[in-house]
């Protein structure tokens, strides 16, 4: 039978392709992240556009279910994500003006009671040195440098105003974001098949995968997020002013927009309330009143509003949340905070992606062989007919059981 033979240098040749198409996707991918990392100033509209028209999509899909065109569909999802963003600002910019102009009536108040209260209550506790916590010195120095701060603000507040280049881009950055978010979320689906024709046939079906499980942890965060934050600054903010305190809707509303970073929005808006009820009142009822609110509000987003709106799908650790907003930030500036927990949800994704491939790997799965084979000597002895003795050993292998010493 004749043996087919076999081609060594065709297997080299193809695992030199399948390593050069690699380092072609990697190069891809690099180049693309250091793109957006160069463009990252002007993404800003751009990237609100794209989140607006993300949120709006699943509306959109299901009117066209319905029978409407696309393009009625994107109409009309617009048009309710315009009324709905209207309608919010001109129901919060005048209470938070009133709370703004509250807070400023307010700031002698506080300054009285941080020198008079707060900072002898720190000396005797801590038992430090007066001179070395000299309020009156330190207002002193503030009132001293306040006109040279003011200066210093009219100057650039001048130089902004006069800069018509600077209100040129605020403006196009204001009007492009609804015209984007329009036409994304009109031809969002198109966009997402045309991405998927462009890419190489050979990863296709996992990046559709990976695309499809980032869109579901996308979809819980996102949607969710916002529903849990939006909650917790209307319970926050009504709560507050039930008890009395004046900047109460505003605490509440700074506590509510802060709470997608774990902890951040209780530490910041319990802070806040705990000086502002002291300054108000300073007695024990409203104190604790506050701090009966801020428990709740834990309670309300620990056990229902993330368990219902966010669930368990996304998986991220505190830790990671505050890691991923503090590298978005440093990175791309404002527009990373913005994007850093919905980029490190997908990241999640990609993560979990390579752990399942390790884990099915040969590095993972491969073990060595538990031990050598065992030596088996069967000796013979035959005595001849002269007196003579012969010994004849007969050796066998054994696999698969321990190395011992034969007797």
């Amino acid at each position: 039978m004749a043996r087919t033979p076999t081609c060594a240098g065709c297997t080299r040749v193809n695992g030199d392709q399948d390593m050069a198409r690699r380092w072609q996707l990697l190069a891809i991918t690099a180049g693309i992240g250091y793109l957006i990392w160069l463009l990252a100033p002007v993404l800003m509209p751009f990237a609100v556009a794209g989140m607006l028209a993300y949120l709006g999509d699943p509306l959109a899909d299901r009117l066209e279910r319905l029978g409407m065109n696309r393009t009625w569909a994107a109409s009309v999802v617009f048009m309710l994500l315009l009324l709905a963003m209207v309608g919010v600002l001109l129901l919060l910019i005048p209470l938070i003006s009133r709370q703004v102009e509250n807070l400023i009536a307010n700031l002698p108040r506080y300054g009285d009671w941080a020198q008079h209260t707060a900072w002898p209550w720190v000396q005797t506790t801590l038992h430090l040195d007066p001179r070395m916590f000299d309020s009156d010195r330190l207002l002193a120095e503030i009132k001293s440098h306040m006109d040279s701060i003011g200066g210093v603000a009219g100057s650039v507040l001048g130089k902004v105003s006069r800069s018509g280049l600077g209100i040129a881009l605020w403006l196009t950055n204001l009007v492009l974001i609804p015209v984007v978010a329009f036409y994304l979320l009109r031809d969002w689906d198109r966009l997402v098949a045309t991405i998927d024709r462009m890419l190489p046939r050979s990863i296709q079906p996992t990046v559709a995968r990976l695309a499809h499980d980032s869109d579901k942890v996308l979809g819980a965060f996102v949607r969710g997020q916002l529903l849990v934050m939006l909650v917790l600054g209307v319970f926050y903010g009504t709560g507050l002013s039930l008890v009395g305190l004046s900047v109460g809707l505003l605490i509440g509303l700074v506590a509510g927009l802060l709470s997608f970073v774990p902890y951040l929005g209780f530490i910041v808006g319990f802070g806040a309330a705990l000086i502002a009820v002291l300054v108000q009142y300073g007695d024990w009822t409203h104190l604790l009143l506050v701090c009966g609110v801020f428990a709740l509000g834990q309670l309300l987003e620990g056990y229902v509003l993330v368990p219902k709106l966010v669930g368990d799908k996304i998986g991220l650790h505190p830790v990671a949340v505050i890691f991923a907003v503090m590298a978005g930030g440093y990175l791309f500036g404002f527009l990373g905070v913005l994007l850093a927990l919905p980029a490190a949800s997908v990241i999640i994704v990609l993560l979990r992606y390579v752990l399942e491939q390790y884990q099915h790997s040969d590095l993972y799965t491969r073990q060595e062989p538990l031990a050598s084979s065992v030596t088996e000597v069967e000796v013979v002895v035959v005595q001849a007919g002269d007196g003579t003795v012969d010994v004849e050993a007969d050796v066998a292998q054994k696999p698969g059981q321990a190395d011992h010493d034969t007797p």
